[in-house]
């Protein structure tokens, strides 16, 4: 791996790296404000640890703070970011379409598998499951696919809109497992057609029709489905 703007090469991410570079990636490519408050939510320690864990990580050139005092990852913080997210991903991939198991259950074990992975069975998955482009839940497998350029959050939709589902967002992977599990249920899947049958803008809630069914959503849990307009 090259440091930013470095000819310098770094060993493999700790497991607590990973973990961090994983939700700051996770966190940007969600495009929320990377700030460090946010970051200690989501991995669930205490602000100072993650003051701690980005000041060696900036050290060790895989972040830097810009002048709005967010969160940046270099470009070999990027790198390191995209190539465990990738691992994590094929990962899904193959305990779901390989072994059965459920979203909620795939993303819990890969999540502890991907720290052990060579990139030589990275690789040699990706080719046996037929070169997927997105992990279980519609996200891009870094290096190989990219989120679509015209989805939407399922909230920002109106009443009258038809649309197809694209992806779950990681942050009900990662911080809502029951979420993960409802909406599931529900066939709020990749792929699924819906449509926006009523807003509530005083409840804040939305009401679509999909698989044959209809259901009721908080603005805040349809704000975790992205979608593409039809």
């Amino acid at each position: 791996m090259q440091l930013d703007q470095s000819n310098n090469a770094t060993p493999e991410p700790s497991e607590v790296v990973s973990r961090y570079l994983e939700a700051i990636y996770y966190m940007w490519a969600e495009k929320e404000p990377l700030r460090s408050a946010r970051l200690a939510d989501w991995l669930g320690v205490s602000r100072p640890t993650v003051a701690v864990g980005l000041r060696r990580m900036a050290r060790d050139g895989l972040v830097r703070m810009n002048g709005r005092k967010e969160i940046e990852l270099t470009s070999g913080g990027m790198m390191a970011a995209e190539s465990i997210v990738r691992r994590h991903r094929i990962m899904e991939r193959w305990l779901t379409d390989g072994l059965g198991l459920d979203w909620v259950t795939a993303d819990a074990e890969a999540a502890r598998l991907e720290h052990a992975v060579s990139e030589v069975v990275e690789r040699r998955l990706y080719e046996v499951l037929g070169r997927p482009a997105t992990c279980p839940h519609g996200n891009p497998i870094p290096g190989h696919s990219q989120a679509s350029p015209s989805e939407l959050m399922l909230s920002s939709l109106k009443a009258g809109d038809n649309a197809s589902i694209t992806r779950v967002s990681e942050v009900a992977e990662r911080e809502a497992p029951l979420l993960l599990a409802y909406l599931h249920q529900r066939d709020l899947t990749p792929g699924r057609e819906v449509t926006v049958l009523e807003t509530d803008e005083v409840g804040k809630t939305l009401r679509v029709h999909v698989a044959e069914r209809d259901v009721t959503l908080s603005f805040e849990t349809a704000s975790k489905v992205w979608a593409d307009r039809r």
